[in-house]
């Protein structure tokens, strides 16, 4: 075994522990050993954050199940297995119930505690891929990255590059929709391989959607009594993250104050919960986003200038859709298949030469995003094999805006452009509180179906 996972051992037989600890590490195991020392024992653990605890049943000072019932309602989730000299099914059944995951009879056979231990990890980890799997978003269409522009072309031999090396972090700069975290999931993937990434966790976390007072908890995490609120020991995202990849989103809007933390978490790849006493070793790749020009903010004092020199140490800026026009085209086709599967449209082929002279032609201020929402809308609205120029909106397309009814008011477009995910987000709310929550008149108002609506209330978060 080479993956150094960490066994924590509790037992006051100083003799049993000797030889647990000299078998496990021969086996690669790390192991960190307790035979007196019972009073801070849940945050000793805690701070060891170990891969598997043997506990024994019975302790002088102690009983080992009330050990086992503390760790529990810590929020600990260490898999558990009891050592114990008796082999009654009633032991076994109260210790099961208590959170348990396993259970050994002493004397051990060294084999066996091998197996059980090598076993009880591999369902950790099994569980934590499936809870990956599933938090996986349906927002990120493709784990590849559609393109063969030459700019396209010169990112994706850099990130082979970065990614081989198993760089500790990443900046990754460019326009709002440019497809940063697409970015970022596929230097996960190369970083992993195909097998192996879908195992190491991917955890994101936008700095500027959390409020200030959270931040912290959030990034490390906090011990059971540390504030008011704090009821449980709760791991942060580097924790949570440890052996895979973190995104901090939005790294440009941090607060001043825990830059220096993270600066200090980058240098020494180690974090402490607040209000805790351990410090917990990490392994993570940090991969930080913005849309801010850093090297302005550090002018500024908004940024810190050593942690932007730590982070642009490998730096990618990805260049906004109007710069990379050749590849409009190749992303058009791929966004229009992905709908058209999604929303079962066998009708609509594709583009006619016109309309998609007017697509590479657009500025396209929202990037890829909003090219990619302008295809879901047309495959839900339009029941037509070919796109034609006048199916596009009037903003793209140049055709005259239609005469409103001289009660509405006409939407002029901005200077600096639209998101039309908030645009559409801000019809389906203003229809929903015109329709007092009728789904079904909801739909009819805004000319979709309901199934269409159900979906986008979903993508949007909306209740």
């Amino acid at each position: 075994m080479t993956s150094n996972k960490k066994i924590f051992v509790i037992d006051d037989d100083e003799l049993i522990v000797t030889v647990l600890s000299k078998a496990l590490r021969s086996e690669g195991y790390d192991v960190f050993a307790e035979t007196s020392e019972f009073k801070n024992i849940i945050d000793k653990i805690g701070g060891y954050s170990p891969d598997a605890v043997l506990l024994d049943n019975k302790l002088s000072a102690v009983s080992g199940l009330d050990i086992l019932k503390d760790l529990r309602q810590s929020g600990i989730d260490a898999p558990v297995i009891m050592l114990t000299a008796d082999d009654t099914a009633e032991t076994a059944v109260k210790a099961m119930k208590l959170g348990a995951d396993d259970y050994l009879t002493k004397p051990f056979n060294m084999e066996e505690v091998k197996i059980v231990i090598n076993n009880i990890i591999e369902k950790k980890a099994l569980r934590q891929e499936v809870d990956f799997l599933r938090r996986i978003s349906s927002e990120y269409l493709d784990e590849n990255i559609i393109g063969e522009s030459r700019v396209i072309e010169e990112l994706k031999t850099t990130i082979r590059k970065i990614a081989g090396a198993h760089v500790s972090s990443i900046l990754i700069t460019g326009e709002s929709g440019t497809g940063k975290e697409l970015f970022s999931r596929y230097i996960h993937r190369l970083m992993y391989g195909d097998d192996k990434s879908r195992s190491k966790p991917f955890v994101a976390i936008n700095c500027a959607a959390l409020p200030e007072q959270l931040v912290e908890s959030e990034l490390f995490g906090h011990e059971k009594g540390s504030f008011t609120d704090a009821k449980t020991d709760k791991k942060g995202v580097f924790e949570m993250a440890n052996g895979g990849s973190l995104l901090l989103d939005e790294i440009g809007e941090m607060k001043h104050s825990l830059q220096s933390k993270l600066l200090r978490v980058l240098e020494e790849r180690k974090i402490r919960r607040i209000g805790g006493k351990w410090e917990i070793q990490i392994d993570v790749t940090v991969l930080a986003t913005t849309n801010r020009d850093l090297s302005e903010a550090v002018k500024t004092g908004d940024f810190r200038s050593d942690l932007f020199f730590r982070l642009n140490s490998f730096y990618l800026h990805l260049p906004p859709l109007r710069e990379r026009s050749e590849d409009i085209s190749i992303l058009t086709k791929h966004f229009l298949s992905y709908y058209a599967r999604q929303y079962n449209n066998k009708k609509i082929k594709g583009f006619s030469h016109d309309a998609e002279k007017l697509m590479t032609s657009y500025n396209w201020p929202g990037n890829v995003r909003e090219l990619k929402n302008l295809i879901e809308r047309l495959v839900v609205l339009e029941n037509t094999e070919v796109i034609l120029p006048a199916h596009l909106p009037h903003w793209l397309s140049g055709a005259p805006v239609p005469e409103a009814h001289p009660a509405d008011k006409k939407f002029v477009l901005p200077e600096g452009g639209i998101s039309l995910d908030e645009m559409e987000k801000d019809m389906i709310i203003q229809a929903l509180e015109r329709t007092n929550n009728n789904k079904t008149a909801t739909a009819k108002l805004l000319n979709i179906t309901y199934d269409s609506l159900r979906y986008q209330l979903k993508r949007f978060g909306l209740k």
